[in-house]
């Protein structure tokens, strides 16, 4: 398991940007029925985990000597320079199963990609799953080779996991296809410009203005 040193917080609010000048990212530890605890995490050493970890990955978090089992909850990065300034870690039971959104990755080559010329297309890129901590997946990889034709799709059935995960989602819903290459009469057709409809637009808007005025003109004839 991976493991990340973090130290108890007592700067608060705004002073954290000072922290984060020495090197160290804010942080708050918190659980179910746990009263959240400030700390602070080397900002070197946790963009190093994340990187590895993601979000789905079982960490162990040490705060005075105490390991925690946690997983990264939420990030807060600068608009800026995309680098993280604020981390949530959940502390959680492993006994106790949770739910999570994992992606999928795909792998492999499609022969109905290579050989034909289709188009994959990748239905999902995640899906939400059920376990326990430390059988929670960072990813589900999808391999595609099996896509031979334009009729073969690859469903959420097809994918192997271990006995302990359960997806929370359709056995039968489509992760992955692919859809056969556009002829060149498409490709033209997709090219054409609406020009002959704003054309028209144009003139419809130009008759009623011209059957408006016939109709006030006639009218003002009949008073007169």
């Amino acid at each position: 398991m991976l493991e990340l040193k973090a130290d108890p917080r007592i700067i608060l609010g705004k002073k954290v940007s000072a922290l984060r000048k020495t090197g160290f990212i804010p942080a708050v530890l918190y659980g179910h029925g746990k009263k959240p605890i400030s700390i602070t995490v080397n900002a070197k050493d946790f963009e190093g985990i994340f990187k590895e970890a993601g979000e789905t990955t079982l960490l162990s978090l040490s705060v005075d000597g105490k390991k925690r089992n946690v997983f990264i909850h939420d990030l807060e990065r600068d608009i800026l320079n995309g680098q993280v300034i604020h981390a949530d870690f959940f502390e959680v039971k492993m006994d106790e199963k949770m739910k999570a959104k994992v992606p999928f990755v795909f792998i492999g080559e499609s022969p109905a990609v290579k050989a034909d010329g289709g188009v994959l297309v990748r239905a999902m890129q995640e899906v939400e799953v059920e376990a326990l901590p430390q059988d929670l997946p960072k990813e589900i990889k999808v391999d595609i080779s099996s896509l031979a034709t334009f009729e073969d799709k690859i469903h959420i059935k097809d994918l192997a996991l271990s006995g302990s995960v359960k997806i929370l989602a359709d056995l039968e819903e489509t992760v992955a296809l692919v859809s056969p290459p556009r002829s060149d009469k498409e490709m033209e057709e997709l090219e054409v410009k609406p020009v002959e409809a704003v054309a028209e637009v144009k003139v419809v808007g130009e008759e009623e203005k011209a059957a408006a005025a016939a109709a006030a003109e006639a009218e003002a004839e009949q008073v007169k």
